[in-house]
């Protein structure tokens, strides 16, 4: 079983920074991908930010320019650094992981993890 573990959301106050992480661990065979992912309340859970294998990334047209994705991938870690915060970035924020586990390892599929709150006071 593939877990996905994501830390560092709290309050900040708009204009202020937060960094995101997120641990892969358990039972993964591969992991192709790796990124992030919102939720807003009343809103549909949306791209932020993704790596994909070969290194490439992918940015939402909100953030492009003020978050950045890294990852360690010797740590099976991602991260995402996120600056000049607005309150409509407040969300729950999602590490997504697209790989496969050793107990099953064919076809690869998405993990997630729980989530960690992200809110921008004004």
């Amino acid at each position: 079983q593939v877990q996905l573990v994501e830390s560092g959301g709290g309050l900040v106050q708009a204009g202020g920074s937060l960094r995101l992480s997120c641990a892969a661990s358990g039972s993964f065979r591969s992991i192709n991908s790796m990124g992030w992912y919102r939720q807003a309340p009343g809103r549909q859970r949306e791209l932020v930010a993704t790596f994909g294998s070969g290194g490439s990334t992918n940015y939402a047209d909100s953030v492009e320019g003020r978050f950045t994705i890294s990852r360690d991938n010797a740590k099976n870690m991602v991260y995402l650094q996120m600056n000049s915060l607005k309150p409509e970035d407040t969300a729950v924020y999602y590490c997504k992981a697209v790989g496969t586990d050793v107990s099953f390892p064919y076809l690869p599929r998405p993990y997630w993890g729980q989530g960690t709150q992200v809110t921008v006071s004004s």
